[in-house]
């Protein structure tokens, strides 16, 4: 893999979608996914909309424990504030997908919950919340139940104090990814065998390498997890070998005035090859 380099921002979003769906892997089955679900014509949407397609179906992962039928996130990214203010804006998101229901009480507000995912503890927020009357309770290792004065069923969740052992995906989604954590991720994610799964995996690869460019290099070291990781990320690598094999005969081409076909033999490329790479050029 060559060095990375990072663009001027990062999109945890996606990222975001294929941890949670990884994290939910043992209920895919059960559950339906709506990344940045549309609540009116204009732009308002929420992150992530989670259904059950089954309401008595009981979620295995931690995160999900709290799952009614309907199921809203708001996820902040790496360095992001969660604020009194998102709090409420997550509240009005539950309220409009309530109330715009295809008829009267379509979606039950007992049958909705409300998710909060940030990296890091959001002591202010918390400290308003309890001071306007709503318990927080550590269910999980970093879950927080909001319960009291709410109105919906709702859970905060700081990935940077989540058990690395059961949520590696969401933990890798960091600017300062630990290195057990990538390592757990990469041995969980190596048991995949479903596209839809890889394209999870990819995901939230595409981000944490981006944004830990140097661990990842550190891990590289590690033969054994370096071909994990280059298993892992195949077609990314490949496309990376592509783009500077063709950097390399356009180089050629300019500065020598050479055909694509000499540029081509003098960088040795199998003639097999060769018409691949003259459809790029």
């Amino acid at each position: 893999m060559k060095d990375i380099v990072k663009s001027e921002k990062t999109y945890w979003h996606p990222a975001f979608f294929g941890a949670t769906k990884w994290e939910l892997k043992e209920n895919k089955d059960d559950l339906f996914f709506d990344s940045e679900y549309q609540l009116s014509q204009q732009a308002l949407e929420m992150d992530l909309l989670v259904i059950k397609k089954d309401p008595s179906v009981v979620v295995k992962n931690e995160i999900g424990k709290l799952f009614k039928q309907f199921n809203v996130f708001e996820y902040k990214g790496s360095g992001d504030s969660l604020s009194i203010d998102d709090y409420y804006k997550t509240i009005s998101y539950g309220c409009l997908y309530k109330a715009l229901g295809g008829h009267v009480n379509e979606i039950p507000a007992e049958e909705l919950t409300l998710t909060m995912i940030r990296e890091a503890y959001p002591r202010e927020l918390f400290r308003i919340l309890e001071g306007s009357g709503v318990e927080i309770t550590e269910k999980y290792k970093g879950i927080y139940y909001l319960t009291g004065k709410v109105l919906f069923d709702t859970q905060i969740i700081v990935t940077g104090a989540m058990d690395g052992k059961k949520h590696p995906g969401l933990k890798i989604l960091s600017k300062n990814a630990k290195e057990e954590d990538v390592r757990m991720f990469l041995q969980e994610a190596k048991q995949a065998k479903e596209p839809g799964e890889r394209n999870n995996i990819d995901a939230v690869l595409q981000v944490s390498v981006s944004e830990n460019a140097e661990l990842f290099e550190k891990i590289r070291r590690d033969e054994r997890m370096c071909q994990a990781l280059k298993e892992l990320m195949k077609e990314e690598i490949e496309e990376e070998k592509r783009d500077t094999v063709l950097g390399n005969i356009k180089e050629l081409m300019k500065n020598m005035k050479w055909t694509a076909k000499q540029a081509m033999e003098a960088l040795g490329i199998p003639d097999a090859d060769q018409t691949k790479y003259s459809a790029m050029l």
